[in-house]
């Protein structure tokens, strides 16, 4: 199991426990290593600072406990925000209608990067994607990287999911 992986499987259930899922975990930096976490509630509401400081605190004393980075780094609990990060099946349903910029490991139609409509998944589980050229789909397996473009309706959308709650 990679590091990557290994953190996850070591955090998910944690924050679970506490009410918050798990967006993603992130370890970035070559001489000043940051373990980024990012969560979001599972009630929906948007996440606070005190929210964030819970979770860094539970993270801290089990990865205190379990050692699982050698080198000394800082760790960085945040929220998703509202151009998030896209890392779960999920997330290309609930956020489906919302423009988004993805990266793909492989070349699709000649091409790896692209920044259209998010269409959902398929029934075979690819990221579909309306581009200027028409509609792609990505393999879930090959998504390199995906996050939601800050756009006036994400940003009116958000806001009113907000306010309802």
């Amino acid at each position: 199991m990679d590091l990557q992986s290994r953190l996850e499987a070591l955090i998910a259930p944690s924050l679970d426990a506490m009410g918050y899922e798990l967006v993603r975990v992130q370890l970035q930096g070559k001489q000043r290593l940051t373990l980024q976490v990012m969560a979001d509630r599972k009630d929906g509401v948007m996440m606070t600072v005190e929210d964030c400081a819970d979770i860094s605190r539970s993270i801290s004393a089990l990865l205190d406990v379990e050692d699982p980075i050698s080198a000394a780094y800082t760790l960085e609990v945040s929220s998703p925000g509202i151009d998030r990060p896209l890392t779960r099946a999920k997330d290309f349903e609930i956020w489906a209608g919302f423009e988004a910029k993805m990266e793909a490991s492989q070349p699709i139609d000649g091409r790896k990067r692209f920044r259209g409509k998010l269409l959902g998944l398929d029934e075979a589980g690819n990221v579909r994607l309306g581009v200027e050229t028409g509609e792609v789909a990505i393999p879930m397996a090959d998504v390199r990287g995906a996050k939601l473009v800050l756009t006036d309706e994400l940003i009116a959308a958000t806001m009113r999911d907000q306010t309802e709650d």
